[in-house]
């Protein structure tokens, strides 16, 4: 089988290296793989690496580097699903590390019957300090981060509604199109949800694995938490199915905040401390359990202050996501996202007759 090794990138020169090394590596035969890279005109030196990539001999089939106009997460993914012509389509992040069996393990699955796979995405942390490694703990945390199961090293073999690396098979793609470049953040719930509805399983397996770096830096860590709580709200007008109730839960505490403190100022402050310790309760209980990680840091006595600003920054995210749907919706209403899922569909199509 030819697998495709996709990776989009912006400005991601100072994370690229490591997962150059890797995908370098991979035990997979080379003569099997082809690399696609997309840079979204970076104005860094990620172009200059990916084409030092391409001039190095590692023996692949081909090394192929795409430009796209748009920094635009889904438009730079189809540019990629565009340009693949492997049997396998695999999606890796710039900000990641794979072992050197990953592809191979992808292979192997695919070859035992499934249609997608991937496995365990666990957070790692590069240029290890003290802090990275609390930020690292909260990204980890169930509490801090997110119920996924694909977060985590799986244990056994499991369905799930998604997955992050994923492999497909091309038919997969040919049948459901490309990612909706209307959507930021949230483009992959939307796109697995389409695989799901089309009748294709998504298997999360405990032989593969790969890592995604966390945010460095709390500041970072907050706006990321905050996008994200937008774009489940905004997806909410066009594609609730791809959600989970889960997505709202930082919403909810933050209504409850604002709703507890509005009957606290009108003499009714019971509902506000219900509310609080409930909160402190579950923020002490799970800051606790980060202490039976390995590398515990004096600065995990911060973790009860970083749970809550996560969740609260998610939440306003959300509020604003919801509030911007009116606006939102007018801006993509002659949007040629649809057709450019069609596009990608037809390409992969066209690919394969080559192929």
């Amino acid at each position: 089988m030819v697998v495709s090794l996709c990776m989009i990138a912006y400005n991601e020169a100072n994370a690229i290296d490591g997962l150059f090394k890797d995908i370098s590596l991979q035990e997979y035969p080379h003569e099997k793989i082809e690399v696609v890279f997309v840079d979204s005109r970076s104005t860094d030196a990620t172009h200059e690496k990916m084409e030092e990539f391409k001039n190095t001999d590692y023996g692949f089939l081909d090394v192929k580097i795409v430009t796209c106009e748009k920094h635009n997460q889904a438009f730079s993914w189809n540019a990629a699903l565009s340009t693949a012509t492997g049997d396998l389509i695999i999606r890796v992040d710039a900000h990641a590390r794979i072992p050197v069996n990953f592809v191979s393990r992808n292979v192997y699955n695919i070859r035992h019957g499934e249609n997608v796979v991937g496995g365990g995405r666990p957070n790692i942390s590069s240029n290890v300090s003290s802090w990275k490694l609390t930020l690292l703990a909260a990204e980890d945390s169930l509490f801090g981060s997110s119920i996924a199961g694909y977060r985590r090293p799986a244990t056994e073999k499991e369905y799930m509604d998604s997955l992050f690396h994923a492999c497909y098979k091309r038919e997969v793609i040919g049948k459901i199109g490309g990612f909706n470049e209307d959507l930021g953040r949230t483009e992959d719930n939307e796109f697995h949800y389409r695989i799901r509805q089309a009748g294709y399983k998504m298997c999360c397996c405990p032989d593969i694995i790969s890592y995604q770096h966390s945010r460095n830096t709390l500041k970072n860590m907050i706006r990321q938490k905050f996008a994200n709580g937008k774009w489940i709200g905004l997806t909410l007008s066009v594609c609730p199915g791809c959600l989970s109730y889960f997505h709202f839960a930082p919403f909810l505490f933050v209504v409850a905040i604002v709703i507890c403190t509005i009957l606290a100022f009108l003499g009714q402050p019971m509902m506000l401390y219900i509310l609080l310790a409930l909160y402190g309760m579950f923020d002490f209980v799970n800051s606790v359990s980060c202490f039976t990680m390995k590398n515990i840091q004096p600065q995990f006595l911060a973790l009860p202050f970083i749970f809550p600003l996560l969740h609260i920054s998610y939440g306003i995210g959300t509020v604003v996501g919801l509030l911007d749907i009116p606006f939102w919706k007018r801006k993509i209403k002659n949007s040629d996202a649809k057709q450019h899922i069609e596009d990608v569909k037809q390409k992969i199509k066209e690919n394969t007759i080559q192929h």
